[in-house]
């Protein structure tokens, strides 16, 4: 299992942001599963709806895209308070990461779990903190 973040799993849905590492991942979720934090939803159907009114993609898709999603095993973890506080808050700024970002690197640091990511910044962080980036 894996900790996925959504520029992966953007890039399986808008045409201009796919690659053999997304498809690899997508293979890779669809046999094992993935660990996601609660907030990956809504940074996933965000991505899609600013795809969708920049015409990147159709309403259709978006659609499609969320079914096809629903189908995987992907474990969205909730975010209690203090860990949002004293475990994201405290890795965003020893990172120089938004708070999104560094909840993906904690949640990696606290299952012991690699990280699927496209976002070259979030990367360059974990490699920082000694988390595994799936390649």
């Amino acid at each position: 299992m894996i900790v996925l973040d959504a520029s992966v799993t953007l890039a399986w849905g808008l045409k201009d942001e796919a690659s053999a590492y997304a498809d690899a991942i997508l293979e890779r979720v669809t046999s094992e599963g993935a660990v996601v934090p609660a907030h990956w939803p809504l940074e996933v159907a965000n991505g899609l709806v600013a795809a969708e009114r920049r015409g990147r993609i159709a309403a259709d898709q978006v659609a499609e895209i969320g079914r096809g999603l629903n189908e995987l095993t992907i474990d969205i973890r909730p975010e209690e308070l203090t860990t949002a506080f004293w475990g994201v808050l405290d890795a965003a700024r020893e990172h120089g990461l938004s708070v999104y970002d560094a909840a993906y690197l904690a949640l990696c640091r606290s299952r012991g779990l690699a990280l699927a990511t496209l976002d070259v910044r979030l990367r360059a962080a974990c490699e920082r903190a000694g988390i595994e980036i799936v390649s």
